[in-house]
Order: structure tokens, then sequence, then C-alpha cells
């Protein structure tokens, strides 16, 4: 029996695994907001947008949600969560959530924090079956390195990019949405067999909200936004090792428009790109004009957008329409970084 069919004969344990995951991670919360709101204060600063000091750290529940489901599917002896790839993701997300702690507290050099993302990144990639290929067309040997790099990228992009209330929410629960339909009902193997992994991160997410919706009395803090990018980016690279380039593509788009473009922009006027800033298109939405919860309803509008573009180039499987698709999910991510960059008119 195919892995997507047989995932889509349980729908109410997946809905239960997301529940679950949503649960947990909201009763650790619970349990840890007195111990974060007395040790991990985030005080406003040159790349903040809030004003008042607010405990950081809400990813530590969410990571945790996560590595709880994975133990356990690992114990229960779950096909596939006892191979190679199983270990890595552990690894991998144990040491950035350990980088990420480390920075909140007492912010890391550039380069230890770099080599350790390498690390991870490595874990992550080298793990996976030799047949597990997201960029074919690559000798095998150049594309894992490639991967490597772009997961770091990844990685940084998603913690560049979690600087106002609910903003990693309303990217990571339209990808995880979309990505749990690819894997529960177009047949793909890679992404089918790491389903639990997706439904218990959206889980986790989910359960986090309701404490970072604005006026935010959580952040996250690297110690979740570092893992978060990296299990993104891990699952983006099996959706296109299953044969959806363009979906993986689609689906973060916002993202990497965003993060890539304004590092170009700093790059370009000779600012050094390690220090803190507030060049984000979101961040000049709010500069000019925009409301956090403006910004972040149009993020969330353009990502269900994207979504949908991402699922129409699986459902149909076509080049061209993968092309199409493409082309339309970039004019309308520009659109939205010029009306961002232009602000309330």
């Amino acid at each position: 029996m195919r892995p997507a069919v047989a995932a889509a004969l349980h729908p109410l344990l997946h809905l239960l695994l997301i529940a679950v995951s949503a649960l947990l991670s909201a009763a650790l919360i619970v349990l840890l907001k007195p111990f974060l709101a007395r040790y991990a204060l985030a005080r406003p600063g040159v790349r903040s947008s809030h004003t008042i000091p607010t405990p950081q750290g809400g990813g530590i529940a969410v990571v945790g949600s996560v590595l709880a489901v994975v133990l356990a599917a690992m114990a229960a002896g779950i096909a596939g969560f006892r191979d190679p790839w199983a270990f890595g993701l552990v690894v991998a997300l144990l040491v950035l959530a350990a980088t990420g702690a480390l920075d909140d507290v007492r912010p890391l050099p550039v380069l230890p924090r770099l080599l350790l993302q390498f690390a991870a990144a490595a874990a992550l990639v080298f793990t996976l079956p030799g047949d597990v290929r997201a960029l074919p067309w690559l000798p095998a040997a150049v594309e894992r390195m490639l991967l490597v790099v772009g997961l770091v990228w990844f990685i940084n992009l998603t913690n560049f990019m979690d600087g106002i209330d609910w903003m990693t929410v309303v990217e990571a629960v339209p990808v995880l949405t979309a990505i749990a339909l690819i894997g529960l009902f177009a047949g793909s193997a890679a992404v089918s067999l790491t389903l639990p992994v997706t439904l218990a991160l959206l889980g986790a997410v989910l359960g986090f909200a309701p404490f970072n919706r604005h006026v935010a009395s959580l952040f996250l803090g690297d110690v979740g936004s570092l893992p978060i990018g990296a299990a993104l980016g891990w699952l983006l690279i099996l959706l296109s090792a299953d044969g959806h380039l363009a979906a993986a593509l689609i689906l973060p788009l916002y993202y990497l428009a965003d993060a890539t473009s304004t590092l170009y922009r700093r790059w370009r006027r000779g600012e050094r790109l390690s220090e803190a800033h507030r060049t984000h298109f979101y961040q000049l939405a709010l500069a000019r004009g925009f409301r956090v919860p403006e910004v972040t309803t149009m993020v969330f509008g353009l990502n269900l957008v994207l979504a949908a573009l991402a699922l129409t180039t699986v459902w149909l499987g076509s080049a061209l329409i993968g092309a199409l698709a493409l082309i339309a999910a970039a004019a309308i991510t520009a659109a939205t970084l010029h009306r961002f960059e232009r602000g309330r008119s």
C-alpha cells in the first residue's frame, strides 16, 4: 500500500497528533513562562519591534513537543523512524535549540554560531537516504554540499524574519499545512514518511500562537526560530526530493524574498551584515504606517495564495503549470514587498 494512501486512512489520528502536540506545547509554555519571565527577558533593542521587556524562549516548548513526538515514534518502531534520518533530525534540533538558548542569554560570536549551524545542517542532509535527491541533475556530493549551505541560509533567514508578533506563526502554519496535505494525498513517499514530524511541528506552533498574538506575552527566541527554520527547510528538501521542486520554492517564497533582498540591499549600501537592523520589508511597513496585525494578516494572506499555487503544481504535475505558478508566486510576492516598502499611502 502506498504511504500516502495508508496515511489518508487515519485522518482522526492526524488531527489527534496535531491536537496533542498543540496541548503539549501550550502546557510547557504555561509551566516555563514564570522561569522565562525571570531569566530570559528580551529587552527592546535596535532590531526589536516591541517596546517593553518580554519573556523569550517559547521555542523550548515548540521544539520540545516535536522532539517528544519523534522520540515516541522511534521508541514505538514506527516505519522509518529508526533510520539514520530520524537520529539526524533529533541531533540537529537539539544542537540548534542549545545554540539558540545560549544566544538568547548571551549573544554568541558569529563564527561559533555558524559552525554549529553547519554541523546541524550536515546532520540533517547527510543522514538522508542516498536515493533522496532534491537536485538530481547535480553530482550527489555537490548536491549535498549545496543543500547544507542552503539549509544554513534558511535557518538564519527564519531567525531574521521572526521580528514581530505572529510572524513565524503566519509563515509556518500555511507552509506546514500544505506539506501535510501533499504527504497525505499526493503519493509523496518522503513527505508521507515524515508526516508525523510535519503534524507535530504544526500543532506545536499552533499551541504557541495564543501566547505570541499581538501584543505578545512571549517570544520564540533563537531557541525556537533556529530549529524551526531547520525543520521547515528540511521538509522542503524532502518535498523537492519527491519531485515537487516548484512547490518547495513557492511555499517559503515570502521569507526567501524578504530576507534575501534585504541582505542584498544592505550589502550594496556597504553596511555590516552582522549588525542588527530594521530594514526588512515587514519592518519598513511598520515604520511607514502599518500596524503589526495588518502586516501579519497580509503575510498570512500571501502565504495562503502561495500554498494554493504550490498545491496546484503538485496536483496537476505539469512542468508548464509549475513554471506559470512560480511566475505568479513571484509577482504576488513582489507586489506585497512593494506595498510594505511604500507604506500606508
